[in-house]
């Protein structure tokens, strides 16, 4: 069963500048200032929805009942695990030490094992036994997300910055092209 992490805190930045979005959309400062910054976060949303990552550095926490032979870390690329805490036996709140466990954040997903012969420790039987924090995104600036994705997010505000309603029945941008753009970076489940 796929366990999905929830946010810890908003990214590090967005990965679009209002002067990229300005230029992008050749208009000037101070015309729609708010609303496009606005535009910016629905359209990071978005990406990192249809594609399961984070864009930019991003605090990410998850939760399970017990330890499983190994923990998927989704919204990836995973940069750092923070802690990963326990509920022992006994019902106290434990921090397993960093050495005990291995971090690949090659795969996509990344994936916590045990670290060689060690295991995973015993925990309480209750719900939420496991706390996984943890970081992930492309880095902590836009410019180190990729150019495809911050050009899929522009195309995106320039549709909803240019057709406030719903979308129009024939966009100025065929949608599968802007679809392409981000289909190589979607994490695809089994």
């Amino acid at each position: 069963m796929t366990v999905f992490p929830r946010r810890a805190g908003p990214p590090a930045a967005e990965p679009l500048t209002l002067s990229e979005v300005l230029m992008h959309l050749r208009e000037d400062a101070g015309v729609a200032d708010a609303y496009l910054g606005a535009l910016i976060t629905v359209a990071r949303e978005a990406c990192e929805e249809r594609t399961e990552r984070s864009l930019v550095t991003t605090p990410w926490r998850l939760t399970l009942d017990a330890f499983p032979e190994a923990i998927e870390l989704r919204r990836g690329p995973v940069i750092q695990v923070q802690s990963v805490k326990f509920i022992g036996p006994a019902g106290n709140e434990l921090t397993l030490d960093p050495a005990d466990y291995l971090l690949d954040s090659v795969s996509d997903p990344g994936y916590l094992v045990p670290a060689p012969n060690r295991a995973w420790p015993e925990t309480m039987e209750r719900i939420n036994a496991v706390t996984v924090e943890y970081t992930a995104g492309y880095g902590a600036t836009g410019a180190s997300v990729p150019a495809p994705l911050r050009h899929w997010m522009l195309l995106v505000i320039g549709d909803l910055y240019a057709n406030r309603n719903q979308s129009a029945e024939r966009p100025a941008i065929p949608q599968d092209f802007a679809a392409a753009l981000i289909a190589p970076y979607r994490v695809w489940g089994v």
